[in-house]
């Protein structure tokens, strides 16, 4: 006999008023501002593919400009404002992650598995991403010799491995989610926009993924 699980919601439901909107609007805000600092964080890291004297030079006008030492700490705060906005709608017990995946099933609505895409990677970007602008801002400054020395010990490579597709998922989902919650695209063009946004995102993997591996074989001096 199967128990049946209650299609309801799976949180109570957020206050409606001038505060709620505001708090999206935030939310919004800070989850546009770290998809094009991720971008632009994927550039600077795979111009090692170029040179690493190419990436030195990057992270050096970063350092002397004080952007590094400034806008670090601004992209953890914004991270962590982004990450506390957003958990006011993640179920987190138990009985509401299998009311949310019943009511996914049932619905075979695309977008509401990628929200569950978006929340679950969440999770692990919330620790290891933590963990990732910890480790790098507080070994300034940042250098290919430096980030090649960590990555060729082997656990920041696996590390890396897993953190790399979750972020990638996370930012295109991201992207197209506040494309359409804020209505910067219609129903007809939702369609094309996904299949552009899952190219975008897997060459945004495989970028990321010759750059590890060109840190990992980079010779250390």
């Amino acid at each position: 006999m199967e128990m049946s699980v209650p299609s309801t919601a799976t949180q109570a439901g957020l206050p409606v008023g001038k505060l709620a909107a505001w708090l999206d609007w935030v939310q919004m805000l800070t989850g546009a501002a770290l998809v094009l600092f991720m971008w632009c964080h994927l550039m600077l890291v795979s111009s090692v593919l170029i040179s690493p004297k190419v990436m030195n030079a990057l992270a050096w006008f970063f350092e002397v400009t004080f952007m590094a030492q400034v806008g670090g700490p601004l992209i953890f705060l914004a991270f962590l404002v982004h990450f506390v906005l957003a958990a006011r709608k993640i179920p987190f017990t138990t009985r509401e992650q299998r009311v949310m995946l019943a009511n996914a099933r049932r619905m075979r609505h695309p977008d509401t598995w990628l929200w569950i895409v978006q929340a679950t990677t969440a999770m692990g970007i919330l620790i290891m991403g933590g963990i990732h602008l910890w480790v790098v801002l507080t070994n300034l400054p940042i250098t290919a010799e430096k980030s090649a020395a960590r990555i060729q010990t082997g656990f920041w490579f696996v590390f890396y491995l897993f953190l790399l597709p979750m972020v990638e998922l996370h930012v295109g989902v991201g992207f197209y989610r506040i494309l359409v919650k804020w209505g910067f695209l219609d129903r007809p063009g939702r369609f094309s926009l996904k299949k552009k946004e899952n190219v975008m995102t897997m060459l945004f993997i495989g970028i990321g993924l010759l750059t590890l591996l060109r840190y990992y074989f980079l010779p250390l001096k």
